[in-house]
């Protein structure tokens, strides 16, 4: 692609600020260009940077304002500011180079205070000690703006003070400084306002408020903080989500003691109420156990072997593997069952008895 003709370049120049769709200048009229020429040659604005402050209306053949021109932003301080692109047009390849420079800096920034910090969550504090001279310097207060040229020009005045004849803020450096000496009629707490005002038409502000402390040390400054308003809303923040969560535990501790005890009771009531039931109650018997059903006066059967033979006199009684194990329960019915028993064992001490077999009720 070649480019057959590049005709002169055009030069525009506007204020900062221009509003969105304000003409910056006939294209078509100052390149001596038909608006059929616009159209059949698809004429468009070409430029290496991301925004487009213009835009080509190629019905009209005019140039206008696309997108907020913000002389700061696009030179800083540097003068003169100005920025530039093409206009290409097809059939035949023609670019014809436009520059737009921006002249008047607008007020279009207010100050910016650096110093004192101003926070929503701390408060910062100067000093001054009892025994300050006249002209002692408290603190400066640092401001800034963007703006160019006299819209820059900033200057500090002092709006608001606890105690006006005790302190005052130089215009030009935004110092504050004593202008008397101190008293112990003074309040200890003394709040500034302080407004930074530029140089532009119309002018912007900024305001700023320094808090000083009367003291001669330390830990009497930090006593005197939780007295600033803000400290006091910051405080009654603080204590408004204390007794919130102090309420939320104890409804908790309190709802646990309760279910607690309810359990408690409930165990206690049914075990109550199972003590005084009057439900018969089933015997258990192991297997191999029966109730005795008409005959003998032990409770169960017991079965047992017993095995003798020869000679077994010299030797102690050996049992052999028991049937089955009880505990027999001695009652008064139970005398002729002794006898019995008594009466058996003296015939297995007979000597030279055979094996037997007793099985005893």
């Amino acid at each position: 692609m070649t480019i057959e003709e590049t005709r002169a370049q055009i030069r525009y120049s506007i204020p900062e600020e221009m509003k969105k769709g304000s003409i910056v200048g006939n294209v078509a009229q100052d390149l001596g260009l038909d608006i059929t020429r616009l159209r059949s040659g698809r004429a468009r604005i070409v430029t290496g940077e991301n925004i487009q402050y213009t835009e080509l209306k190629t019905d009209k053949g005019t140039l206008i304002v696309n997108d907020r021109i913000d002389r700061e932003q696009l030179c800083g301080h540097l003068t003169p500011c100005s920025f530039a692109f093409e206009i290409l047009l097809e059939n035949p390849m023609e670019l014809h180079p436009v520059t737009i420079e921006v002249l008047d800096d607008q007020n279009d920034n207010p100050p910016q205070v650096l110093y004192p910090v101003q926070t929503g969550g701390s408060l910062v504090a100067e000093m001054v000690p009892r025994s300050a001279d006249v002209g002692y310097l408290v603190t400066k207060v640092v401001a800034v703006d963007v703006d160019s040229g006299q819209n820059a020009w900033l200057s500090y005045k002092l709006q608001k003070a606890t105690d006006r004849a005790l302190f005052e803020v130089g215009s030009q450096n935004g110092e504050i400084r004593s202008i008397r000496q101190v008293s112990d009629k003074d309040a200890v707490k003394q709040r500034l306002t302080v407004i930074v005002e530029d140089n532009g038409q119309p002018s912007r502000s900024a305001t700023v408020i320094v808090n000083v402390v009367v003291a001669d040390s330390f830990p009497e400054v930090l006593s005197e903080f939780t007295d600033f308003p803000h400290d006091k809303e910051y405080n009654d923040n603080l204590t408004f989500y204390l007794v919130l969560a102090l309420a939320v535990v104890s409804f908790l501790f309190i709802t646990s003691l309760v279910v607690i005890i309810s359990v408690k009771i409930y165990r206690w009531r049914q075990s109550r109420i199972l003590y005084h039931s009057s439900l018969p109650v089933i015997p258990y018997y192991p297997p191999r156990y029966s109730d005795t059903v008409g005959t003998g006066t032990l409770p169960h059967v017991y079965n047992y072997e017993v095995c003798r033979t020869t000679d077994s006199r010299k030797s102690d009684c050996k049992f052999g593997r028991a049937a089955s194990q009880n505990v027999l329960i001695m009652d008064p019915s139970s005398t002729g069952t002794m006898q019995r028993i008594q009466s058996e064992k003296s015939i297995l001490d007979e000597p030279d008895s055979p094996l037997e077999v007793i099985n005893t009720l």
